[in-house]
């Protein structure tokens, strides 16, 4: 199944000759990248929404708290904790 992940936008920067706008994205501690070209006005302190890494949309900080306690209710928040270990050990 696929899911998009609230995260806040913990620092923005321009990649690729400044074409393309990357945050890093805490996920409950975790941290991600994730471009920002579908969410233009996105800034830091921001909460997205990520879906395979690219935020489609601006959340409250209310409703991404839910979202976590929900996923951390059904325990979808090891999977990304498995994934991001799986990716530090990749690089």
């Amino acid at each position: 199944m696929c899911l998009a992940i609230p995260g806040k936008i913990k620092s923005i920067e321009y990649q690729y000759d400044g074409l393309v706008r990357m945050a890093r994205v805490a996920f409950g501690g975790i941290i991600k990248e994730a471009s920002l070209d579908m969410v233009p006005l996105a800034k830091e302190g921001d909460y997205v929404l990520v879906h395979v890494g690219v935020a489609i949309s601006i959340v409250d900080e209310e409703e991404a708290e839910k979202t976590f306690a929900y996923l951390r209710e059904i325990g979808e928040l090891d999977e990304l904790t498995e994934s991001s270990q799986i990716d530090r050990h990749a690089l």
